[in-house]
Order: structure tokens, then C-alpha cells, then sequence
């Protein structure tokens, strides 16, 4: 597997660094090298990007605002010599946000969760009858959490997020991913979509009713759409 990428930085000394220490990560394939960012939206639109690294503090365009500006994002890792932005990084979604000067063990590191993430997201879909993965990876609170799929007791939909409840911890585990997207990771034997906005594991379903789903004392509704798939879990016509 390689990721392609370009760097864009407007300092040519820290651009040549950038370079060298991409050139020494095998799975990195560098396209381009840009010296702000406008450059970078040109590459963009003539090349296939995975991954881009990108400054912060740039003439003309911010990192931040060009991050802003791209309707379609590849993924990003931010290297800046300021630590006050990583805040407003990590809500832009960006993988990872490093602080130069940048030794290579980190800078490494940083690739490897970009590398562990695009394999997420580009593994094969699941037919019913594959097998589906024991677990999987999102993004939350600035790392990769691994997500046991047997931990899971239910998510919910909140607009361009989810949480997922696990078993064993009362904080759920929020993550910026469509419902429907995790909803491919899980096998439909052991979950059930209930509503748009819910998915349960059925084994931590302890009681149904014509509108609403019980998990103990926990009471979810379902869906007008949903209501047939949930009467069948009970065997009862």
C-alpha cells in the first residue's frame, strides 16, 4: 500500500526537511512539493492526493483556511511551529498535528496512524455472508481508538457524529463518522438498526415494544421504518 502525498510549506529550509523525512517512510509517496497553499489547490486538482502535510501560518491562505476551502478532503497532518492552533486542527478532522521542530520517530508515528486509518476506510465491504471484523478504528479525542465490535451495546446518531456506548465504561466514545458507515463494520446477526439514528447489539436488548426498544432501563424508539425488523427478533406473528 502507498499513500501519495504532497508537503506545503512557504519556508523552503523546513519544505527540504519535510522532504527527507518523507522520503524515509516506505508506504510514502510524495507527488509534489508546494510553497503555500494555492499551489497545493492546483495539485490537487490535477493529481490524486491521500495525504497532505501542511503548515499552519502561510501568506495569502492559512493551513486552516485552505482546509476549510477543500469540499473533498484528503487526510491531513498538520506541522506547525505553534501549539495554540491544534485545538481548531483536530475539530477540522485533521489526523494528526505536529510541533517543530519534528523528530522523526513522531513524524513517523503520525504516518502510521494515517496509514492504520486509510486502511480503515478503504478495506473491502462486507457481503452477510463474510466474515466482519472483531473490531475497528476512529478517530476521538486526537487518536485512533480501537473499538471492540462485542463491546458494543449501542450507537446513536448526532447529525455528523456518532457515539458509541461500550460495555465496561459509562463515557461513550464520540467520533465524527456517518451511522451508516459503522453500520458496515457490524454483523447483521448480532445488530439491528432500529431507528436512523439508533443501532443496538442484540444481545443487550432486554425488552421490546410495538415503539421502543429497551436496553435495562434505557428506553429507545423505533423507527416507522424499522418496526417489521424489530417484531422479528421476537419470533411472535
Amino acid at each position: 500500500m502507498t499513500l501519495r502525498c504532497i508537503a506545503v510549506d512557504d519556508e523552503p529550509l523546513a519544505l527540504d526537511l519535510l522532504e527527507d523525512n518523507i522520503r524515509q517512510v516506505p508506504y510514502l509517496e510524495l507527488v509534489a512539493k508546494c510553497a503555500d497553499a494555492f499551489e497545493a489547490i492546483k495539485v490537487l486538482q490535477e493529481k490524486e492526493v491521500d495525504l497532505i502535510f501542511l503548515d499552519i501560518q502561510m501568506p495569502g491562505l492559512t493551513g486552516l483556511q485552505f482546509i476549510q476551502s477543500l469540499a473533498h478532503k484528503p487526510m491531513i497532518i498538520l506541522i506547525t511551529a505553534y501549539e495554540k492552533y491544534a485545538l481548531e486542527g483536530f475539530e477540522l478532522d485533521v489526523t494528526d498535528y505536529l510541533v517543530k521542530p519534528v523528530a522523526l520517530p513522531r513524524f513517523i508515528k503520525a504516518c502510521n496512524k494515517a496509514r492504520e486509518l486509510y486502511q480503515l476506510k478503504h478495506q473491502p465491504a462486507t457481503s452477510s455472508s463474510a466474515s466482519t471484523p472483531e473490531f475497528f478504528f476512529v478517530n476521538s479525542d486526537y487518536s485512533l481508538l480501537k473499538i471492540n465490535v462485542a463491546d458494543i451495546i449501542w450507537i446513536e446518531a448526532l447529525k455528523d457524529y456518532i457515539r458509541i456506548h461500550l460495555t465496561g465504561t459509562t463515557k461513550p466514545v464520540v467520533t465524527r463518522m456517518p451511522l451508516k458507515q459503522v453500520e458496515e463494520q457490524l454483523a447483521p446477526a448480532r445488530f439491528i438498526r432500529i431507528h436512523k439514528s439508533y443501532i443496538i447489539a442484540v444481545a443487550h436488548i432486554t425488552a421490546i415494544r410495538k415503539n421502543s426498544v429497551f436496553i435495562g432501563a434505557m428506553e429507545l424508539p423505533v423507527g416507522d421504518n424499522y418496526r417489521e425488523a424489530v417484531a422479528a427478533l421476537t419470533g411472535i406473528k
